[in-house]
């Protein structure tokens, strides 16, 4: 842990004011990661490696313990280890067609709603599900995600990051406490132990030795882990949002109830970078929804749209009703601004979304879970869609074009090795 999230938060925003300069923004970076391992930031990366925990496919309590330590070395000792136990011609052989099934996915979803994770896995989750056979979709993450209470703040839903998250009792409690409150399967199989109970523990070591501790009865922070009984919010905070406008992905642990309902007339983009130089010469100062389209895996691959944060929490902090609305990707990071991403069908596909036009009215309400413009039906019907715009090429990206050409939708993972295979 470095510089704190909030100050690194405030110098990106004046970044994006223009009130301070590159150099200002590179110190902040540097303070914020300055050492060995991954991003504190509760972000994609730290989202997967609590997965693979809640699905048993990680030596267990191995996500969090940073490199550089005893500990850390004798974790990754285990696990060639262990390989070597359950490998094809192993003593106890458990490969992943057999310990990813329906169990372990809807595990994955609930470890993901209850820790407020990346937004990113509402592409990965139905992705992984398809290619052990299994199909899932928003509709099922958010029929969870009513059920499965939220049960942790880390940055950006808290203010504390992956470590402090770890100190307060981490996955191994996050674990138990979601076993005993029922809202976990442990009757799956995993690469180590007899069942996902193995993964409520922590691990230590014991004379230099690898052992496992009962996981903190109680958490040591409850301003980021809590219990399932007292959580922070009774439910899993990510959406789905529906209408004339197709279907979207809408986190809201991180977003104001307030705000939970926007309806703004739109500025409509097509590059992310016109939206930063719309912002820098005042156009958006206004209640607006910023769309921004042709971000789609069929158009170019979902670059991830999270440089927009800065900007849009300017505004809104300034007081405006602002919101975003985009086929396009963006991960954790959507923060506290009101989001509907991953809209499906995308703009490239002939999704609604390449009809708007700038100064549409368009209501978007996670409490009631629509997403709609505001327009006659008749003068929707008649519209032309926007053509879509010319793939940028170089630096590799003709390498990647068959894969935008066969990319499944969104929600059935973007996949073009999935949808070439048919599954």
């Amino acid at each position: 842990s470095g510089l704190a999230n909030k100050e690194k938060q405030r110098v990106r925003q004046l970044y994006a004011e223009g009130k301070v300069g590159r150099a200002e923004l590179l110190e902040a970076e540097a303070a914020s990661y300055h050492g060995a391992g991954t991003c504190t930031f509760y972000g994609t990366a730290n989202s997967n490696q609590m997965m693979m925990e809640v699905m048993g496919l990680h030596i267990p309590g191995a996500a969090f313990i940073n490199p550089g330590n005893k500990l850390r070395t004798e974790l990754t000792r285990a696990a060639v280890h262990r390989l070597s136990e359950i490998g094809w011609d192993g003593d106890d052989y458990r490969p992943l067609g057999l310990c990813v099934d329906e169990k372990a996915i809807v595990n994955a979803c609930v470890g993901l709603l209850a820790t407020g994770g990346s937004t990113n896995h509402a592409l990965h989750i139905p992705a992984i599900a398809r290619a052990a056979g299994i199909i899932i979709d928003w509709e099922d993450l958010d029929q969870l995600s009513a059920v499965v209470p939220l049960i942790a703040r880390v940055y950006p839903n808290g203010s504390g990051d992956v470590n402090h998250f770890h100190a307060a009792g981490g996955i191994g409690y996050v674990i138990r406490e979601l076993i005993d409150a029922g809202l976990l399967h442990r009757d799956i199989m995993t690469v180590a132990g007899q069942d996902l109970a193995d993964y409520g523990r922590e691990p230590m070591l014991d004379d230099d030795k690898l052992a496992w501790r009962d996981a903190p009865a109680v958490t040591a922070d409850d301003t980021m882990l809590r219990p399932p009984s007292a959580p922070f919010s009774p439910d899993g905070g990510m959406r789905l949002v529906t209408g004339n406008l197709g279907r979207a992905t809408f986190k809201t642990s991180a977003v104001d109830p307030a705000r939970w309902t926007i309806e703004a007339p739109v500025r409509v983009f097509h590059e992310q970078n016109d939206v930063l130089a719309a912002f820098k010469a005042g156009e958006l100062d206004r209640d607006v929804i910023v769309v921004i389209r042709f971000q789609g895996p069929a158009a170019n691959g979902m670059p991830e749209l999270h440089k927009l944060t800065p900007p849009l929490g300017v505004l809104q902090d300034k007081g405006f009703n602002v919101a975003l609305v985009t086929d396009g990707r963006m991960s954790g990071a959507s923060g506290k601004v009101p989001a509907a991403i991953h809209l499906s069908p995308e703009a490239a596909r002939g999704g609604a979304i390449a009809k708007l036009q700038d100064g549409d009215i368009v209501r978007l309400c996670a409490t009631n879970g629509t997403l709609s413009v505001l327009v006659d039906d008749s003068e929707w019907a008649g519209r032309t869609p926007a053509p879509t715009p010319v793939a940028q090429m170089g630096t590799g990206r003709e390498l990647f074009a068959m894969m935008r050409a066969t990319a499944d939708e969104a929600e059935k993972g973007g996949s073009a090795m999935l949808a070439a295979a048919g599954l």
